[in-house]
């Protein structure tokens, strides 16, 4: 029986012809279907390849009975119910790499017309006038460039910044200080980042963490004349609070390729002369529009041909019955990442990974992947997931050590995690199930602790004397924060302990101050799960 492939969206004919090429796919291209129509057919397909004008919603997914495969000729997954597709079992994979270049020529391109004030000038022209002094440029020679996020897109900017002999400087919290002078390139925190570059480009991810990453309080910190490119998210930079910068001469100018809101007919930004606005073009290019499609074809033909996954997204590659088994291991081990991420000072250099018990029978890589996908996934620009994670830790120089054994220690099973970072700083975490389906975390370096990862947590090392709670639950409850579950561990009476408190919603940089100065209190960090 053949194998059928549906491709619902425009897509290069190089993409096409890798799938058609094999005897055993029938290749469907039905561009534009509606979504009734798109429902009504889907069940007939085992593999289905979009752009960003399909919309694979749940309703849809419902009625993918076959599907196997969801492809995606890009990186961002926005018109992609992945949690659902995960539910069915379905693997999603995206197309992360094929369009670094043309992102990235696009940013320089951008940094240049915003240096020499080329589309103004343009406009000034095209009108008749010729006013050579209003659009006095400036070099890029000598200037300093600040990449924040230094995944396959910024380290492509950054190579074409040296080509114009610029200095620059990056920060992304999982790149070692090694690895980005071996690429020329001085590592350095936000607030250098910011304080020090005469232009700041943004290349990463949308998340929590990223979310407004240039904001209020960061441009207060900036070089007055600075230029700021987002080519990457729209909702990295808060665009009011960049209006107003600009406004208010701190910032000399921006080039923006995306937008909290597109199009972005409202936004304020749009109406600034010193803002130069490309419609969404950092892909838009013949070569990219063609790597993509030879990408996520070559992909889907090797994952229905049994030859491997590569850039899934949602679900490691095992075996229905035994993913079933080892899922709740797995949701335990990004968990523990994700802390460990949340928690280190400094860059993270060194991982080593204990597994105790009856579940090292199992093939840990799965594991140990799913660990390093929750750790680096909230700060890196590229997609992670099962597949890529370890091979992400790899190139940043992160070293990874794995050690097993079956003699049972304080629980039948254990995932320890321990971090060290380039200050040498150690942190140990470890997890189990309960019941074999309910996780928590159990110890936290020399502290035996019963906590529930999930949601929002505040783990606070204080000393360990009497009315440390009741000053905590005031300081909470007066900013109507409400706790969920509360855990302590001490080594000695009286001595250092730490105290975590899962809480119902977010923990604000003004409680977490006001926490800090309560007495006692020795260190406090918010954890989101």
């Amino acid at each position: 029986m053949a194998i059928k492939i549906l491709i619902s969206d425009p897509l290069s004919e190089a993409g096409i012809e890798i799938l058609k090429s094999e005897e055993d796919f029938e290749v469907d291209v039905k561009p534009k279907l509606p979504p009734e129509e798109l429902k009504k057919i889907i069940a007939d397909y085992d593999a289905l390849i979009v752009r960003s004008e399909t919309k694979v919603t749940k309703d849809i997914i419902k009625h993918a009975k076959k599907l196997k495969y969801i492809g995606r000729a890009g990186v961002g997954l926005d018109n992609v119910d992945v949690n659902e597709a995960s539910k069915s079992g379905i693997i999603v994979m995206n197309a992360p790499g094929g369009n670094a270049v043309s992102t990235a020529e696009h940013t320089f391109s951008l940094i240049l017309a915003l240096s020499r004030n080329i589309p103004q000038a343009s406009a000034s022209v095209k009108k008749g006038e010729w006013n050579r002094k209003k659009f006095m440029g400036i070099e890029l020679y000598g200037k300093t460039l600040g990449v924040i996020g230094l995944g396959r897109i910024g380290t492509e900017v950054a190579k074409r910044a040296a080509s114009f002999q610029m200095r620059v400087i990056a920060y992304d919290p999982f790149l070692l200080p090694e690895k980005a002078k071996s690429l020329g390139i001085e590592s350095v925190d936000l607030d250098t980042l910011l304080k020090n570059s005469d232009y700041i480009t943004v290349h990463t991810p949308l998340t929590d963490d990223t979310r407004h990453i240039i904001n209020e309080g960061a441009l207060k910190k900036v070089k007055k004349g600075v230029r700021i490119i987002n080519c990457a998210r729209g909702g990295i930079v808060d665009e009011s609070a960049l209006a107003k910068a600009i406004e208010d001469g701190v910032v000399a100018g921006a080039a923006l390729d995306v937008y909290e809101k597109e199009p972005p007919a409202e936004s304020k930004i749009v109406g600034i002369d010193k803002v130069i606005t490309t419609p969404h073009l950092g892909a838009s290019t013949e070569e990219a529009q063609v790597n993509v499609a030879i990408d996520i074809a070559t992909s889907i033909k090797n994952a229905l041909s049994k030859k491997g996954i590569r850039n899934a997204v949602n679900v490691p590659s095992i075996e229905p019955e035994l993913f079933k088994l080892i899922e709740p291991y797995l949701y335990i081990a990004e968990k523990i990442g994700k802390m460990q991420a949340q928690l280190a000072e400094g860059y993270i250099d060194k991982v080593k990974i204990k597994y105790v018990g009856d579940i090292v029978q199992h093939n840990l890589s799965h594991m140990t992947r799913s660990i390093m996908k929750g750790m680096l996934e909230p700060a890196l620009e590229e997609k992670v997931n099962y597949v890529n994670a370890i091979v992400i830790a790899q190139e940043r120089g992160i070293k990874i050590n794995e050690e097993k054994t079956k003699e049972i220690e304080d629980f039948a099973n254990l995932i320890a995690v321990e971090v060290e970072t380039d200050k040498k700083n150690k942190n140990l975490i470890v997890g189990t199930l309960f019941t074999k389906i309910d996780p928590r975390i159990v110890k936290i370096n020399q502290f035996y602790v019963d906590v529930v990862p999930e949601g929002h947590m505040l783990v606070i090392h204080n000393m360990d004397k009497p009315g440390i709670i009741g000053e905590l639950g005031s300081i909470l409850g007066e900013n109507k924060i409400n706790i969920a579950a509360m855990s302590f561990g001490r080594v000695k009476q009286g001595g250092d302990a730490i105290t975590l408190i899962n809480v119902d919603s977010a923990v604000s940089e003004a409680v977490l101050k006001n926490i800090s100065k309560a007495n006692h209190i020795k260190e406090v960090k918010y954890v989101k799960l």
